[in-house]
């Protein structure tokens, strides 16, 4: 294995994780593999997809995530891949699959995996690996409800049910026996590794209101060796913070959220990666397959909903292994959005009777709902996700009775809210523990902590002066920022003339 790492990546050793991911795939088992972020579980398909014959296909929840595999990929040499998404104009998407023997690797969203002319096409294939990632993503227990993530055992089957490789940073033994469960495998092998990250400091500090941890927040982004990442709740928080560090003086500062456009996402990405940006205040989106580095600090404004959506959030720093920090602001209440956020993403009663109401008036059929679902998610306010929820639980209804499947379909929100609020309960627990914090995470994945690393968290005592910026930091990044600037100017020129 290490001969064909150096030939094909031109690496000396292995990450944790990565080789006995590796050997699972080369021994033909199923394999489920929970690595650490940061960890390169990209090599964990890319290698075998140079050892078997067929095709790897890779299903990737985010667009962005998408490209920037691809993008790397071909930066190395590789220019058997494709990515098979909304980014394709309709001619773009024809030419591909007409030409889809040509690649080696092809990366494709579940969404477009459940398009029949797609899955028809891709079934002549013989697809040697069928990758899935985020798979997390696919857990009815998971923190991102994606119904198309659902399917994927479906599909695996209508595929001829490939050799499949499931990989994940965060996922607990009950998530990782439903992602099996999801993906119809019989049996499987897994690689789990500790969800530890020793080189990250875990700090919580209490704020007595808004405006202090606001100002807190300013004080840290001064303070603290970046780049850096602040994790919001709230789109609007998430941009009046960005404009506050700005007037407090931090320049290259820029908020991130699903209310932009794509294009901007894609520039404050680049810029965030090439240096150009010290700061991101961001959603939870950001960061998913980011490929940078040195992030320095990780800030949550707001309190996560789940533990596992805090540790993927804080394992975008410290990927080059030096030490980082974590620091989770908290004031009293703060847990109140969180509970207010659960409950927002699932419809409630009002909207459920109201839809069924119109369903009997009408006698709709479920498997029609679709051609309806602009007039019925208007006349019952239902957002994107709380529709995606109530179409994917009625079409796969196949005999109807309104009354015993609203009963159902309550019952099932229900579940689904109780689930939600035990996690954010969990969170408040480790907010308010004494105990070291790191000893309690590791305890929720059935590990046990057998070495403090020195700053280990708030509770253990953390020296803050340790992650300050430097004057000689600040000149590196001066210089560094005076070069790119000078070639980003160049580009714009040579753009101009041409």
């Amino acid at each position: 294995m290490k001969h064909y790492l150096a030939k094909y990546f031109q690496f000396d050793d292995f990450r944790p994780g990565q080789r006995e991911t590796i050997e699972s795939v080369m021994e033909k088992r199923h394999t489920i593999s929970m690595l650490p972020t940061g960890t390169g579980k990209s090599l964990c398909y890319q290698l075998p997809g140079y050892l078997l014959t067929g095709p790897v296909l890779v299903v990737s929840p985010l667009l962005s995530l998408m490209q920037d595999q691809v993008e790397q990929m071909m930066a190395m040499g590789e220019k058997r891949v494709i990515a098979l998404n909304s980014f394709l104009s309709t001619q773009q998407k024809a030419q591909a699959l007409e030409q889809l023997e040509k690649f080696k690797y092809i990366f494709i969203s579940p969404e477009m995996l459940g398009i029949d002319s797609v899955l028809d096409r891709l079934k002549k294939l013989a697809v040697s690996l069928y990758v899935v990632d985020e798979a997390h993503c696919i857990s009815q227990w998971g923190y991102d409800f994606r119904p198309d993530y659902l399917k994927l055992g479906e599909y695996r089957k209508k595929l001829g049910q490939p050799l499949t490789l499931a990989l994940t940073a965060t996922a607990t033994k009950e998530v990782r026996r439903d992602i099996a469960e999801k993906l119809c495998l019989e049996e499987w092998n897994e690689v789990v590794y500790s969800v530890d990250r020793p080189s990250i400091s875990l700090a919580l500090e209490q704020a007595s209101s808004f405006q202090e941890k606001l100002e807190r927040t300013a004080d840290l982004v001064k303070l603290l060796k970046g780049p850096g990442i602040i994790y919001f709740s709230s789109k609007k928080v998430a941009e009046q913070t960005a404009a506050h560090l700005r007037e407090k003086g931090s320049k290259n500062v820029m908020a991130y959220h699903g209310g932009l456009d794509s294009e901007s996402r894609i520039l404050i990405q680049q810029q965030f990666i090439n240096g150009q940006l010290d700061v991101v205040c961001a959603t939870s989106a950001f960061g998913m397959g980011i490929n940078k580095d040195n992030v320095r600090y990780v800030i949550h404004f707001h309190m996560p909903m789940q533990i596992e959506s805090y540790l993927q959030e804080i394992g975008r720093a410290a990927r080059d292994g030096l030490d980082s920090i974590a620091i989770l602001l908290y004031s009293p209440g703060d847990e109140q959005l969180a509970y207010q956020l659960a409950e927002a993403e699932l419809p409630d009663q009002y909207q459920l009777e109201r839809l069924f109401g119109f369903l009997v008036d009408h006698h709709i059929p479920y498997h029609s709902l679709s051609e309806r679902a602009e007039e019925l998610s208007m006349m019952c306010g239902f957002t994107e996700i709380q529709w995606r929820i109530v179409e994917e639980y009625l079409t796969n209804i196949k005999d109807v009775h309104y009354k015993t499947d609203l009963e159902s379909m309550q019952r099932l929100i229900e579940n689904r809210l109780s689930v939600k609020k035990q996690k954010i309960r969990s969170m408040l627990d480790w907010i308010q523990t004494k105990e070291c914090k790191r000893a309690v995470i590791l305890e929720m994945f059935n590990e046990e902590l057998t070495e403090k690393p020195v700053n280990c968290c708030s509770t253990c005592g953390i020296y803050i002066e340790h992650y300050k910026e430097t004057e000689s930091s600040i000149e590196h990044k001066e210089t560094v920022m005076d070069w790119k600037s000078d070639l980003a100017s160049i580009l714009l020129i040579s753009e101009r003339i041409e």
